[in-house]
């Protein structure tokens, strides 16, 4: 397993341009979204939503916000990952909701409850705070499913190249409630892979002992 793991990021790249023809198919396209679903958040908040486009006009008209750029449109599948403002508000309830989800007493609810709200009275005090801290959890869930969408051999590329409230005005978001982290197409290759290039790992890596 440790093997197919390594094929899977040897074969992961960010493919610039995917072949038109070729479409994931629905049990594929779930696979790679629970990878996105199932991801590590802090607090166990999940501050996330992921938009999955297959809509060939909306995929045009979000690709000039996004630079132009190819892999908008030739995908077969864009999701758009929103990262969540108003829901990990203490105000708006769900993070209570959260936490009682998990079988305990109310008092340890409680204790929870108000940590979160201590540890985070910074982090919560205004929208774009918020989305600096959930955005960055966004990216867990993001290399979470282009990992898995690898293993299957379905390609992908990140997109941090758009125009953020132009991308958000033409989904008609309330952006109170959610705003874009991410741009993540999904498809197959047209073209052959690039060399992956990275530096060496004792020059990425230091192990203190």
């Amino acid at each position: 397993m440790q093997n197919d793991f390594t094929k899977a990021m040897d074969f992961r790249h960010a493919c610039k341009i995917f072949d038109e023809t070729k479409k994931i198919s629905d049990d594929q396209m779930h696979f790679i979204l629970e990878a996105g679903q199932k991801s590590p958040s802090s607090f166990g908040m999940e501050p996330w939503k992921f938009l999955v486009i297959t809509n060939e006009e909306l995929k045009a008209k979000l690709r000039p916000v996004c630079w132009d750029q190819p892999q908008v449109t030739t995908c077969s599948h864009l999701v758009v990952i929103l990262a969540a403002i108003d829901a990990v508000k203490v105000e708006s309830g769900i993070p209570m909701k959260r936490f009682a989800r998990r079988d305990m007493p109310q008092e340890k609810k409680d204790f929870y409850i108000n940590l979160y709200a201590n540890h985070l009275k910074e982090t919560l005090s205004s929208d774009a705070n918020v989305y600096a801290w959930t955005a960055r959890q966004c990216y867990i869930a993001a290399g979470n499913m282009m990992t898995a969408a690898a293993f299957i051999g379905i390609d992908s590329c990140p997109i941090e190249g758009f125009e953020k409230e132009k991308v958000e005005a033409v989904l008609g978001l309330d952006t109170s409630k959610y705003q874009v982290a991410m741009v993540l197409p999904f498809g197959y290759r047209i073209n052959p892979q690039s060399t992956q290039l990275r530096v060496p790992f004792n020059e990425a890596v230091e192990f203190i002992k």
